[in-house]
C-alpha cells in the first residue's frame, strides 16, 4: 500500500482560502460549520515583534486514524490501496463519535443528512485522473496530493508534520507533509 497524503508549502501560502472555497463548492457545503478544509492565519509574538503563518488543513488520512478506531459501525475506514480514510455514508449513523475522536477536528456532522462526512481526497475525481479540488484551486501551488514517498521525493526531506496549533503527530501519524515557516515550528 502506498500511503497517500497532502503536501502543504506554508512558505508559499497567502491564506487566500481559494482551496477552502473550492472544497466547499465541490462538496456542496453551504451551512456555517460545514467545511472539510480549514484555512487559518495564526499570529505569533508580542507587539511590535508579531509574525504570522497560514495553515491549510483537511483530513490528514492518518496512518492510525482515531476516527476509524472509534467508529462504532465501521462506517469510517481506511481504504487499503491508498491509505485514504473514507466514510461509508450508507452505514454511518451520525453519532459523531469520529468527530470527537479526531484530534484535528476534521470529520463534520452534516445535520440535514444526519451523517458525518469529511475530506475524501476527491476520491471519485482522482479515480478519473483528476487532481483534488483544493490542489487545483491554489493560485500559489502551495498544496499537492500524492503518495508520501513521491511528495518527499518532489519536495525534499526537510518536511514536518508538527507545527504550532496542530496536535502532535505521535498518536495518529498524519499523512501531512509541511514545508513550514520558522515561526510555525514547534
Amino acid at each position: 500500500m502506498a500511503q497517500m497524503g497532502f503536501y502543504f508549502d506554508q512558505t508559499a501560502c497567502l491564506g487566500c482560502k481559494a482551496c477552502q472555497i473550492a472544497c466547499r463548492d465541490k462538496n456542496n457545503l453551504y451551512k456555517t460549520g460545514e467545511i472539510f478544509r480549514n484555512v487559518d492565519t495564526v499570529e505569533d509574538g508580542i507587539f511590535p515583534e508579531v509574525r504570522y503563518f497560514s495553515k491549510s488543513i483537511s483530513c490528514n488520512h492518518c496512518a492510525t486514524p482515531a476516527c476509524v478506531a472509534q467508529c462504532p459501525t465501521a462506517a469510517a475506514y481506511k481504504e487499503e490501496e491508498s491509505g485514504v480514510v473514507l466514510i461509508d455514508t450508507e452505514i454511518c449513523i451520525g453519532c459523531g463519535t469520529c468527530v470527537t475522536a479526531c484530534p484535528y477536528n476534521e470529520p463534520v456532522y452534516i445535520e440535514d443528512l444526519n451523517i458525518v462526512q469529511k475530506c475524501d481526497s476527491c476520491y471519485v475525481a482522482r479515480g478519473k485522473g483528476e487532481q483534488t479540488a483544493c490542489v487545483s484551486a491554489c493560485p500559489m501551488r502551495a498544496l499537492d496530493f500524492g503518495t508520501l514517498e513521491d511528495l518527499k521525493a518532489k519536495y525534499g526531506d526537510n518536511l514536518v508534520s508538527d507545527i504550532k496549533t496542530l496536535p502532535g503527530s505521535e498518536n495518529t501519524g498524519p499523512s501531512l507533509l509541511i514545508n513550514a515557516r520558522d515561526v510555525a515550528m514547534v
